[in-house]
């Protein structure tokens, strides 16, 4: 029989049955898009949460480790007070050595520190520097009234006296003079030019050698002094056994400098080439183009001198520099760099 209108009205076509299945598999991926998207919305809140955990986590331990250290460093400094002099100048050292390295450590915590919280804790390691410097100079008062008074005595230096003298006497060159106690002298050379300057071991063994306003000079100094003070050196190459203690640089530009010590200071200085050993630290401040290498001067008796220092020959940090003018954590301070190996200097003249 031949179908009636009642019977297509409920036949479906094939087309509307896919048009059925379209639908619902849009609404299913629909369904499926929105539940992603609210995992992965729970997920970037639960990261989210614990990135911040993990910020005052670090922030927590930032500042009890600091606070910790710096509390530990002016205790160290506290006892100072009324010490005998050479248990003064180790707990100077070791205090020195701490505060540098709790400078390294505000540096390398610099990437998740607040503004706020880094200017605090600048704010607190500035005022434990200046009391260390304080307390340097309180407990330690010969040493600056030394280092004026050769200062003032080498303006009179005559440019010709250059023979070495005996250990008890002065002469021109020598920017020393007697201590008010009796103390061995400070030695050294001060205001000359375009001279070849040497000194002993017997003269500088245990003494603080001052070597001051020198212009195109080569020096050598064979032996152990206690401290070596560079101070105005232009154009100089000054080369200096083991220091069993610190070598202060200040304003020193266009040289070349090689020598082992516990620790080195430099400020103001430019442009000038390092060969060092040194057990602790490096320090930089205010400083632009300092380059340095390993060690890689000697001398017959250096191995002699460096029992007398007391240094560990065995140990050198020469590559690890802080500079306190870079606060940049995990970026290389542009102020220093250590010198390619093809370009470093492994000739002495005698």
């Amino acid at each position: 029989r031949h179908p009636t209108n009642m019977d297509a009205g409920v036949e479906t076509s094939p087309e509307n049955d896919i048009h059925g299945e379209n639908v619902a598999a849009k609404l299913q991926d629909r369904l499926q898009r929105r539940h992603q998207a609210r995992i992965e919305d729970a997920e970037r809140r639960k990261e989210a949460k614990q990135s911040q955990s993990v910020a005052e986590e670090k922030i927590d331990y930032f500042s009890n480790t600091f606070n910790s250290e710096r509390a530990s460093i002016a205790e160290l400094l506290s006892t100072c007070s009324g010490a005998d002099r050479a248990a003064v100048t180790q707990k100077l050292e070791e205090a020195s050595v701490k505060t540098a390295k709790l400078q390294k450590f505000l540096n390398d915590s610099v990437c998740f520190l607040s503004q706020y919280e880094l200017r605090q804790a600048q704010a607190a390691l500035q005022k434990l520097q200046a009391s260390l410097a304080e307390t340097r100079e309180e407990a330690l008062p010969k040493k600056k009234f030394a280092f004026r008074s050769r200062t003032k005595a080498a303006e009179k230096v005559s440019k010709q006296a250059t023979d070495k003298p005996p250990p008890d006497v002065s002469t021109p060159t020598d920017s020393g003079i007697t201590k008010p106690d009796g103390a061995p002298q400070q030695c050294g050379f001060s205001n000359m030019n375009n001279e070849f300057l040497t000194k002993t071991a017997e003269e500088i063994l245990n003494q603080d050698v001052l070597l001051t306003h020198l212009t195109n000079c080569k020096i050598r100094l064979f032996g152990s002094p206690s401290t070596l003070h560079l101070k105005h050196i232009d154009s100089c190459e000054i080369l200096c056994g083991p220091v069993s203690t610190s070598v202060f640089i200040d304003d020193c530009r266009n040289s070349i400098l090689a020598f082992p010590c516990q620790q080195l200071r430099t400020h103001n200085t430019t442009d000038t080439q390092v060969y060092l050993h040194v057990t602790s630290r490096a320090i930089i401040e205010d400083c632009k183009g300092v380059s340095f290498a390993p060690l890689s001067w000697s001398y017959p008796t250096m191995q002699e001198d460096f029992s007398v220092s007391g240094l560990d020959r065995d140990r050198n940090n020469w590559d690890q520099v802080d500079d306190f003018n870079w606060l940049a954590a995990g970026t290389p301070s542009p102020n220093w760099t250590v010198i390619p190996e093809d370009d470093r200097k492994i000739t002495w003249d005698p």
